[in-house]
């Protein structure tokens, strides 16, 4: 198969766009990849010289690429493929809607949008111009994933019961400046749209996309917050995610994930726990690009007695933004218009699951930040 290149504008050049384009750069021959490569191609910034000094410092200093001081130059520029944007939550759709209607594939930083509505939009945006549309949970294309990701799909481990994740960090919330994207309620901040991605990937791939649970939305969420008095948003967040057999759709999956994320503490380890009727996953943090899991294999007919042990570790080039990149070209090239591996119902999902959590907590978002209700 002759190599494919996919040529990528840029939208943003804050540090999430600088960890990405890094990756985008990385030799794909390193990771086993031999049949995709990247190019960035453009690079929209609020002025030239901001895109510009992204270019010198992040893409090599390449003279090929065009420096913008606009989104929408980037969106038309001929020589562009797909769009990775890179901005605040509260931009996504607005940015991500310009790009579909220009006919570029998009792939969106998490979280995707504010809310479901806002992304039932852009994926009908996407169909009806005919381009790739697809949230960045990168986490889901690395290597690590795939494997715990068969492993659970084997069946060796019995049923999944209950996943325990959670994803933290500490932002020194007292010293930010209150227009900081986790403190700003106009940029979505708090824990829940930023950090809590990450505990529910964990519980899509195990819970939701289970055989036994033949795609079946949850049945239950609860959820609770601590909002920071410093403006409201979620500093600390937990979330139950129920998963219960549904005869209409033919589920036979009766699960639990017991979710948290705090932007005022460090996460711990182990990131991810996946409790089997057989035996136990422990994923070690951080849960967005694991780089070590144990599998734990009870003795048969004695549930909780470990009879053995399995650990895998993983090393690569990059820091594992690039195994997405290499997703939305293989989907670019094959002509499809979505990922099997993180296909739009998940990110549906997710976006109903943060809906209902931000309205059990009570965390609304200030007037016309939802620009789809």
């Amino acid at each position: 198969m002759a190599l494919f290149t996919l040529r990528w504008g840029i939208i943003s050049t804050g540090w999430i766009a600088e960890r990405v384009v890094s990756d985008l750069l990385v030799d794909p021959t390193t990771r086993g990849t031999d049949d995709v490569v990247h190019k960035v191609t453009a690079v929209g910034s609020r002025s030239v010289e901001k895109a510009q000094k992204f270019i010198e410092e992040y893409v090599n200093g390449d003279k090929t690429v065009k420096a913008y001081g606009t989104y929408d130059e980037v969106y038309a520029d001929k020589d562009v493929d797909a769009i990775y944007i890179g901005t605040p939550h509260t931009y996504h759709y607005t940015n991500a809607l310009d790009a579909l209607k220009a006919k570029k594939h998009v792939l969106c930083e998490k979280p995707v949008t504010c809310n479901a509505a806002e992304l039932r939009s852009l994926i009908a945006t996407a169909k009806e111009n005919n381009v790739f549309f697809m949230e960045a949970l990168w986490t889901r294309f690395q290597p690590l994933a795939k494997e715990v990701k068969a492993l659970i799909d084997s069946g060796t481990l019995g049923l999944p019961v209950v996943v325990h994740a959670d994803f933290s960090n500490d932002f020194g919330i007292n010293n930010l400046p209150l227009t900081h994207r986790m403190l700003d309620p106009k940029l979505g901040g708090g824990a829940i749209l930023d950090l809590g991605p990450y505990p529910l990937i964990w519980t899509i791939l195990a819970l939701y996309e289970h055989p036994a649970n033949k795609r079946t939305m949850p049945s239950n969420v609860t959820a609770t917050m601590y909002k920071t008095p410093i403006t409201g948003v979620d500093c600390n967040t937990s979330y139950i995610v129920t998963f219960a057999p549904n005869p209409s759709t033919g589920s036979t999956l009766a699960a639990q994930a017991v979710l948290s994320c705090s932007m005022n503490v460090t996460s711990h380890n182990p990131g991810v726990t996946i409790r089997f009727e057989k035996g136990t996953i422990i994923i070690d943090a951080p849960v967005p690009c694991p780089l070590r899991y144990t599998v734990q294999y009870f003795q048969e007919g004695q549930p909780g007695k470990i009879a053995r042990e399995d650990i895998r570790t993983f090393e690569y080039v990059g820091s594992g933004w690039h195994f997405q990149a290499d997703e939305v070209a293989r989907c670019v090239r094959d002509g499809k218009l979505e990922s099997e591996l993180w296909s739009h119902d998940k990110s549906i999902l997710e976006m109903e699951v943060f809906d209902e959590v931000r309205r059990q907590g009570g965390y609304k978002f200030p007037a016309g930040i939802e620009k789809v209700l």
